[in-house]
């Protein structure tokens, strides 16, 4: 791997880290239903230039169903979720939940399509399950008041990332020959549509402030239009799998931007249990690999 392709890598955990952080930080003065709106308009109206560009207009028609249901379960419904739960929990926990997705893949993938389970892949989803109970179980001491939207907004995020599970075999088994740029941009049309008048009926009364703004168009530029271009750029270079292991330094980069910009407070449970998960995803990817009991391989 080229050095200049590592660093894009690091580059792209950096900024979908960051995003977790924008959404703490514009979700409280929007709301998550009109946060979610505006999100996918202004994403939408960005990325629309980028399908004219690559003349891909007739190809997102010619697939509009299979990309609209894209738009529902991987932007409209993350979007309105991830927002409720920014509003409850720390921008570094959500990023260490969304860390399942690859888990939820796997486990879709094995429900809906019949990959085969090895020994693996039900170590690393056991594995990486069992460290989402044990990040839960450290809100189990907050008082009934606090406890109970803390299980909510995480549940929200689960709720999320199974949605990305499914929408990632969705769209290798459906969508596997249209462009990734056509079912990147359709999908924010699509949920911009949606998400339109409940965003209308939605907008708070309280005009949002500069810097909520801000986060919001920081969201849409960094996080949907321009890191989606060198994303697909290094799966075109390295490889879908390759390109998928920056998605192990999200949650890493979730919580250090919390830390640095929000000032949340990182604990050693919290730790644990983002090892745990990423362990499990690893296995469950295949990233890394039993060989006998006891021993793993590295897959490089």
């Amino acid at each position: 791997m080229k050095r200049s392709d590592g660093m894009q890598l690091v580059l792209v955990a950096a900024v979908w880290g960051a995003s977790y952080l924008f959404i703490r930080i514009a979700a409280p003065a929007f709301g998550p239903v009109a946060m979610a709106g505006a999100r996918a308009l202004l994403a939408a109206a960005m990325m629309a230039p980028l399908l004219l560009w690559r003349g891909l207009v007739g190809e997102t028609l010619r697939h509009w169903k299979g990309i609209t249901l894209v738009g529902v379960t991987n932007v409209t419904l993350p979007f309105l979720l991830f927002n409720y739960a920014a509003l409850v929990i720390p921008a570094g926990l959500s990023a260490i939940l969304a860390s399942t997705t690859p888990l939820f893949a796997a486990l879709v993938g094995v429900m809906w399509l019949g990959e085969r389970l090895t020994m693996g892949r039900m170590a690393g989803l056991a594995i990486g399950f069992g460290g989402v109970v044990l990040l839960v179980a450290d809100k189990i001491h907050l008082q009934q008041g606090a406890l109970w939207p803390t299980l909510a907004a995480a549940w929200a995020c689960l709720c999320a990332t199974l949605l990305y599970g499914f929408t990632g075999n969705f769209t290798r088994r459906y969508l596997a020959a249209v462009s990734p740029v056509a079912v990147a941009a359709g999908s924010q049309v699509v949920a911009a549509v949606l998400l339109f008048v409940p965003m209308l009926l939605a907008w708070p009364d309280a005009p949002p402030s500069t810097r909520a703004w801000s986060a919001l168009l920081a969201l849409c530029a960094l996080c949907t239009t321009f890191i989606y271009v060198v994303f697909y750029g290094l799966i075109a270079r390295l490889g879908a799998s390759r390109a998928m292991s920056s998605l192990f330094l999200i949650p890493p980069f979730g919580v250090l931007w919390g830390g640095l910009f929000l000032g949340e407070r990182f604990t050693l449970r919290m730790g644990a249990s983002c090892a745990v998960i990423l362990l499990g995803c690893a296995l469950t990817t295949g990233l890394l690999r039993l060989r006998t009991p006891g021993s793993v391989k590295l897959e490089t």
